[in-house]
């Protein structure tokens, strides 16, 4: 029997095809997210104005617990990734980007790569028999690459010379704008659907509007903050909000793969403290790009 290609009537209020599906609500308590994530920007402001040589630590520990975060649910859920090399090795690669600079973020970097091929290799003895040995060096470097290494370059950013302070304060306000923006937006005028098949809350109107958001936010701090041409604010929002959206696509369809919601429980309304980096962990590396290297 042939299948039945009627279409039903639409509803009123039913969205067309390939039109974006409007969420009642954020799905979160948002009372307790708002709370969170003022009482971190707070946190994150008083260490930049009081004591900005903290960031490091801020930075050290909040990886630390990422990198366990992330590898637990990693494991939990079959991907093999080993917990030691990749907290031991994130905290030398961010400290040594405090330390060293870029050189040396770059060779703890290089190290920690190596560390986890010999460790993933000789866990289990010399007589062991490494079981998914390729596997769990990769999971092991990509926690490391997308958690700690990228969140070195925060440092790098603060070791700025004297406008230090100010550039990071430029990644964390383009990259809330950017964030803000596509969520206001995309919750009132979102109907197209940007990646259905990673994130279906995604839509063009809301990158649209993160777009226009983070424009605004960029050229207003660099130019106030730092001083610089508007072109330079122009530049550092228009790569960040693709760093920025690529990074949330990034995590939406990590936590796909695992069938999870969250990547962990830590921060009320907000879920792990990965969940809260998604966006800004690979905007960093676009700040020192824009900022310290190519300025």
């Amino acid at each position: 029997m042939a299948a039945d290609t009627r279409h039903e009537p639409r509803k009123p209020g039913q969205p067309k095809p390939g039109q974006l599906k409007k969420r009642a609500k954020a799905g979160r308590n948002l009372a307790a997210a708002i709370t969170v994530g003022v009482s971190l920007g707070a946190m994150i402001v008083a260490v930049l104005w009081l004591a900005p040589k903290l960031w490091v630590v801020v930075v050290a520990v909040a990886m630390a617990i990422a990198t366990i975060e992330v590898a637990k649910r990693f494991n939990e859920h079959g991907v093999a990734t080993l917990y030691l090399p990749a907290v031991l090795g994130g905290q030398g690669i961010v400290w040594a980007s405090f330390f060293k600079g870029t050189n040396g973020m770059l060779a703890a970097y290089a190290a920690t790569v190596v560390v986890c091929l010999v460790w993933c290799l000789l866990r289990k003895g010399l007589n062991g028999k490494p079981d998914h040995y390729v596997a769990e060096v990769t999971h092991t470097v990509f926690v490391v690459t997308w958690i700690p290494f990228f969140a070195s370059f925060t440092v790098l950013l603060l070791q700025s010379g004297t406008d230090g302070w100010k550039q990071l304060v430029c990644l964390f306000v383009v990259v809330a704008c950017s964030d803000v923006g596509g969520y206001v937006t995309g919750v009132f005028f979102g109907k197209h659907p940007m990646a259905p098949a990673i994130s279906p809350g995604k839509s063009w109107e809301g990158f649209a509007g993160a777009v226009v958001f983070s424009q605004i936010g960029s050229i207003l701090v660099v130019r106030l903050l730092l001083g610089q041409p508007y072109w330079v604010g122009v530049a550092l929002g228009a790569l960040m909000v693709l760093t920025a959206a690529g990074g949330d696509l990034v995590e939406s369809q990590v936590k796909r793969d695992l069938g999870i919601k969250d990547m962990g429980t830590l921060l009320p309304g907000h879920g792990g403290i990965m969940d809260r980096l998604d966006s800004l962990l690979p905007s960093a590396v676009a700040a020192w790009v824009v900022l310290d290297v190519l300025n």
